[in-house]
């Protein structure tokens, strides 16, 4: 097999960053036919020093504290943009418009408009570009999306999605980028149900009209005195407002006649990366939990009152999981997801077709928590026709 070597650069280098390089080195490990391979060809961070300390520890040819290096880089033909959400835009259309593969993470942009601008650049640029919905990408996620297809569940009737996370709990986290509506856009709604909208379209198809609820929590918080990385404590600084959500629930109304509730919330103490679904049909049922993300709990038959619940342990015939490990139910995790991702966006490059989640997909995110904004501020149901 003739394997080329493709020049790929990350463009911010925080956790996600780290996320990106890591698994652009351990795709041949698990895909090892794909005929293109990765090299760390640049990374671009403003932080003095972090670029220059993930050069030391992953092998990047070259730093630079500016992306725009990195668009005029001859040896880069694709991009990682794991910066943070105001960027996005910005940097997706330059990459893509300098002729560059792009992998950019969710929610592309703060709004709608933001994701188009990026599709729009990709399209015309004739590049790829995959987005950063992991979770889709979780072997029983994909096991619970062929049920829901073959009919096996009947019709389905409706999904529940919940994000529930303890990040932003503390009311001591610094007053970072993601608190503030023009940097970080709509809080919760870009950080987690981005996420489970792209669950739910991905699983039931696309969304209809919604009708939403949202609120802020923690209406204070302190400014930090350097530089932060993640969701960093800061105390003694000056108190700013936050702008954006702490919580939303939602209702949904799918074009094929389901209905569904999604519930995301960054500040919901004793809960730590409680994401999941349940979807329910006329004839069985599916429950996903993402903290226990190899099992997945299935009801199917022709009882339906008191009919059972098993627990499907995912295996080498589900989704990706095969190219992980061996047999079923040996625990896969987080930065697996991500590799998976990684290789839907090589082998998108590699053979000029679409894999995994595109920018279509963004749009169709961004428009509804767009729609979701919307209602939560008008009171009504919102269309997305």
């Amino acid at each position: 097999m003739d394997v080329r070597t493709l020049g790929v650069a990350v463009v911010g280098f925080g956790w996600m960053g780290r996320v990106h390089a890591q698994a652009y080195q351990r795709v041949p490990h698990h895909f090892p036919q794909l005929p293109v391979r990765a090299e760390l060809m640049a990374v671009a961070e403003e932080v003095p020093g972090r670029a220059e300390e993930a050069a030391a520890q992953f092998g990047f040819a070259s730093t630079t504290r500016d992306w725009r290096d990195v668009a005029a880089d001859p040896r880069v033909h694709a991009v990682s943009i794991t910066a943070p959400n105001f960027l996005h835009r910005e940097i997706g259309v330059a990459m893509a418009e300098a002729g560059k593969h792009i992998w950019i993470e969710k929610p592309v942009g703060l709004t709608a408009e933001d994701a188009r601008a990026v599709s729009e650049a990709v399209a015309k640029a004739g590049v790829r570009g995959t987005v950063g919905f992991n979770y889709r990408n979780a072997p029983a996620v994909a096991y619970a999306r062929e049920l829901i297809a073959s009919g096996e569940l009947g019709t389905v009737t409706h999904i529940r999605v919940r994000l529930f996370s303890d990040y932003a709990a503390h009311p001591d986290g610094a007053l970072t980028w993601r608190y503030e509506r023009a940097r970080g856009g709509g809080g919760v709604l870009g950080d987690l149900a981005s996420h489970g909208v792209d669950l739910a379209r991905f699983l039931l198809g696309d969304i209809a009209s919604l009708a939403a609820d949202t609120a802020v929590f923690i209406p204070e918080r302190a400014r930090p005195t350097g530089a932060t990385a993640g969701h960093t404590l800061a105390t003694g600084g000056e108190l700013g407002p936050v702008e954006n959500e702490d919580y939303v629930n939602c209702l949904l109304r799918f074009a094929s006649g389901a209905r569904g509730v999604l519930e995301a919330c960054r500040v919901s103490v004793g809960e730590q990366n409680n994401y999941g679904f349940e979807v329910h049909g006329t004839k069985g049922a599916v429950f996903w939990d993402y903290r226990r993300m190899g099992e997945l709990g299935v009801s199917r038959g022709t009882s339906y009152q008191d009919q059972p619940v098993s627990t499907v342990f995912v295996g080498p015939g589900h989704g990706a999981y095969g190219a992980f490990q061996p047999g079923a139910a040996n625990a896969m995790g987080y930065d697996d997801l991500k590799v998976i991702e990684a290789h839907a966006f090589l082998r998108s490059v590699a053979e000029g077709t679409s894999h995994g989640a595109t920018l279509d997909d963004a749009v169709h995110s961004a428009t509804a928590l767009d729609a979701m904004s919307r209602s939560a501020a008008q009171g009504t149901w919102v269309d997305l026709g």
